[in-house]
């Protein structure tokens, strides 16, 4: 274990001094950018672009804290497990490849959250606009102008409206708008519109103002989903950290020696990979539960 930490300390060191006077940190970050630019799909690229425009991209000492502390996790983990530094060197290399996942996780939630509260803007301020204008372009043209719509939500509020005015009709501008995002309250709304449009209905306060209080319920419903996530995702990390201390526990109650003694059966070593994969593929799976579907109904 002493000489695991100390190859660690030798790399650190060498990348803290070798990478043309710069410190480990903008090493890590730089190649790290390489790798995003190079091997990223067009649409993660974009998701990952707009986590910057709203400051909650991990910066590059955090990327670092969350390789070390994975890489040391897996580490640490593995030698107890095997007691074999090359085997834990290729478990901490492991480790360490999955932080680009986990942040493309993270990425995509936090993009799902912006865009799930853009279209909450979206449909309650149309419908505050059309009580007011009764007509449905004007009512994109009073929420487009209004400010508080971002990209790409704005951009395509204006390819809406240029549909509607292009084929006189809001058919193909609800249909466009409806496909990029499939939320309930979306299509809702929509429809309502176009049955207003359609039929030439005189009376739409009371279907308005109750399409209003839909889109609350779901936003509070949605919101308090959330909350319940971060709470799940808390204790299902501290209940997969302690399923790889179990193994261990196996060890305490055989005596070391006697363990060691176990790890050279081939099939032992074999189940002691097998828990190690299939606790790590648990965590995994849980963390793309907590990361996916935000704002899903």
């Amino acid at each position: 274990m002493e000489l695991f930490l100390l190859l660690l300390i030798a790399v650190l060191v060498i990348l803290y001094r070798g990478y043309n006077g710069k410190n480990a940190i903008h090493f890590i970050n730089d190649q790290v950018t390489v790798l995003y630019d190079k091997f990223a799909p067009y649409s993660f690229k974009k998701v990952r672009e707009k986590t910057k425009q709203l400051g909650q991209e991990y910066t590059p000492r955090q990327y670092l804290i969350q390789v070390i502390l994975i890489g040391g996790f897996a580490g640490i983990i593995s030698y107890l497990y095997f007691y074999n530094l090359i085997i834990s060197i290729v478990y901490v290399i492991l480790g360490i490849m999955l932080v680009p996942y986990i942040s493309f996780l993270r990425c995509n939630r936090v993009y799902s959250e912006f865009i799930f509260e853009q279209i909450q803007v979206y449909t309650s301020n149309t419908i505050m606009e059309f009580a007011t204008t009764q007509s449905f372009v004007k009512s994109l043209e009073g929420v487009r102008e209004s400010g508080l719509l971002e990209d790409p939500i704005a951009g395509d509020v204006d390819r809406m409206i240029e549909l509607a005015y292009k084929n006189g009709s809001i058919d193909e501008s609800l249909a466009y708008f409806n496909q990029l995002y499939p939320y309930y309250i979306v299509k809702n709304m929509h429809q309502l519109f176009l049955q207003i449009t359609k039929e030439g209905a005189r009376n739409t306060a009371d279907s308005l103002e109750q399409m209003q209080l839909d889109i609350d319920t779901l936003v509070e419903g949605v919101y308090r989903d959330r909350i319940d996530r971060q709470t799940f995702h808390r204790k299902f990390l501290q209940f997969g950290i302690m399923l790889y201390v179990l193994a261990l526990l196996v060890q305490y109650l055989l005596g070391k020696e006697s363990y060691i003694i176990l790890l050279d059966q081939w099939y032992v070593q074999i189940l002691l990979h097998l828990v190690l994969i299939v606790n790590t593929f648990f965590l995994i799976k849980g963390e793309k539960y907590y990361n996916e579907n935000v704002g899903a109904e």
